[in-house]
C-alpha cells in the first residue's frame, strides 16, 4: 500500500470515528501491547485500515461507517491481557463480549458495529458467526494483520537474542 493510499484511508477513519479515536479509553489502549511491540490502538487502526482495503480490493459492497467504527472497537477491551498468568478462560475467548461491553457503554454503537466486535474470533469462537459482510470482512483483516504482527514480535525476539 503506498504512503497516498494510507492517507487516504486514514482521513475517511477520521472523519468517520473522531469521537471513538480522540476517547480517553482509545487513548488507554495506546498503553497495551497487543502482538509483538504493537499497541491495541496501532492494531485496531491497522486492522481497521485491512477492512477498507478488503473492501476494495475485493470490490465489497459494505458499509463503510459501520465497518470502520466496528473495525476499531473490536479489541475494545481496556486491559493488557498478558498480565495475569494464565486466563480460564483465556483472553481469546472472552475480550469480544468484553470489548462489546465496552463499546457500547462507551459509544452509540449499532447493530452491524456489534455483530462485528462480538463475532471478530469466529472460528475461535465457532458460535459467534459473523451476521453481517462487515463482520466477515473483519474476521479476515483481523486474522491477516494479527499474524503478521506475531510473525514480526518473534522476528524481532529472535534479532534480539541473536546479538
Amino acid at each position: 500500500m503506498t504512503k497516498t493510499e494510507r492517507r487516504e484511508y486514514m482521513t475517511e477513519i477520521n472523519s468517520a470515528a473522531y469521537d471513538i479515536l480522540g476517547s480517553e479509553n482509545m487513548q488507554l489502549s495506546k498503553g497495551f501491547i497487543q502482538h509483538g511491540s504493537v499497541s491495541v490502538y496501532e492494531h485496531s487502526v491497522s486492522v481497521t485500515v485491512m477492512c477498507l482495503r478488503l473492501a476494495d480490493l475485493f470490490h465489497i459492497n459494505a458499509d463503510r461507517r459501520a465497518m470502520i467504527r466496528g473495525a476499531l472497537l473490536h479489541d475494545y477491551f481496556l486491559y493488557d491481557w498478558h498480565e495475569g498468568g494464565l486466563r480460564c478462560p483465556p483472553h481469546g475467548f472472552t475480550h469480544a463480549e468484553t470489548a462489546m461491553r465496552n463499546a457500547c457503554r462507551d459509544f452509540a454503537v449499532g447493530r452491524k458495529e456489534r455483530d462485528m466486535i462480538y463475532c471478530h474470533m469466529f472460528p475461535l469462537n465457532i458460535t459467534r458467526v459473523p451476521g453481517c459482510r462487515e463482520s466477515a470482512i473483519l474476521c479476515v483483516a483481523d486474522k491477516l494483520v494479527s499474524t503478521e504482527e506475531t510473525v514480526n514480535g518473534f522476528a524481532e525476539k529472535l534479532a534480539k537474542s541473536a546479538k
